[in-house]
C-alpha cells in the first residue's frame, strides 16, 4: 500500500510516499507547522494573488448559508459579495472565494488586535452553520492537485508561515499531525491511520 516515489514529473522534485492513489510528499511528514495567529496575524487569509481555492459544492454551500453568514462579515465583505457573488473564476478558470478590493478574502474580519479570521468559521463555532470553512483553507499549509488517476498532496512553502514553522519545530509537531482534522475532513480516518504508519515506517528508516 506504501510506496517511495522520486522526481514525479517536472513538478515534484521531492521523494512522495503512494498512499490509496495520493502522492504525499515527504515534507507533510517531515517538516514542522503549527499556525502562530499572535505572530502572522492570519496574513495568509489576506496575502497572495487570488481567492481561496473552492469546490463546486462549496460555492453551493456558501451561496445556500450566505445569509447565515452575512452577520459574521465586515461591511464591506458583504458590499463585495453583493456586487460579485460568493465566487470568481481564477486564471486557471477555477472557482475561489470574493476579494475586496483585489486584496484580502470577502470573508476575512479582524479581530481588536488586527488579526484576520473567517467569518464563516465563526458561524460555524456559533452552531448557525454545520460548515466550518473551505477545505483549501483548512487543509493549508497542504495544497492538492488532482490528476486523472490521483491526487498530489504538498507542503506549501509560504514565507509568511515561517512563524508556524517555529511553532512546530518548538513542539515538534508535523504538517500531518498539525492536519489531522482536516485530513480526516477530506479523506476519512483510515487514510490518516495510514499516513501514521507511513511516517513510522520513515522514523525506522524502512
Amino acid at each position: 500500500m506504501l510506496k517511495t516515489i522520486h522526481t514525479f514529473a517536472d513538478i515534484y522534485t521531492d521523494s512522495m510516499i503512494e498512499i490509496d492513489k495520493k502522492l504525499i510528499s515527504l515534507d507533510v511528514f517531515e517538516r514542522k507547522f503549527v499556525c502562530d495567529l499572535t505572530a502572522c496575524k492570519g496574513a495568509c487569509c489576506i496575502e497572495g494573488d487570488a481567492g481561496a481555492p473552492l469546490t463546486i459544492e462549496e460555492v453551493d454551500i456558501l451561496e445556500e448559508n450566505l445569509d447565515m453568514i452575512k452577520p459574521y462579515m465586515r461591511e464591506e465583505g458583504v458590499a463585495a459579495i453583493d456586487s460579485q457573488g460568493v465566487f470568481y473564476m481564477d486564471e486557471d478558470n477555477e472557482p475561489v472565494t470574493t476579494l475586496i478590493n483585489n486584496a484580502e478574502c470577502a470573508f476575512v474580519r479582524f479581530d481588536d488586535k488586527g488579526t484576520a479570521l473567517c467569518s464563516i468559521e465563526d458561524a460555524y463555532n456559533q452552531g448557525v452553520i454545520n460548515f466550518k470553512k473551505p477545505i483549501s483553507c483548512h487543509l493549508y499549509p497542504i495544497r492538492v492537485a488532482k490528476f486523472r488517476e490521483y491526487e498530489a498532496i504538498n507542503y506549501s512553502e509560504w514565507h509568511i508561515c515561517k512563524p508556524a514553522c517555529s511553532c512546530g519545530a518548538k513542539l515538534d509537531v508535523p504538517v500531518y499531525k498539525f492536519l489531522k482534522e482536516p485530513i480526516i475532513r477530506k479523506w476519512g480516518e483510515d487514510f490518516f491511520k495510514e499516513m501514521e504508519i507511513a511516517a513510522q515506517q520513515l522514523i525506522k528508516g524502512e
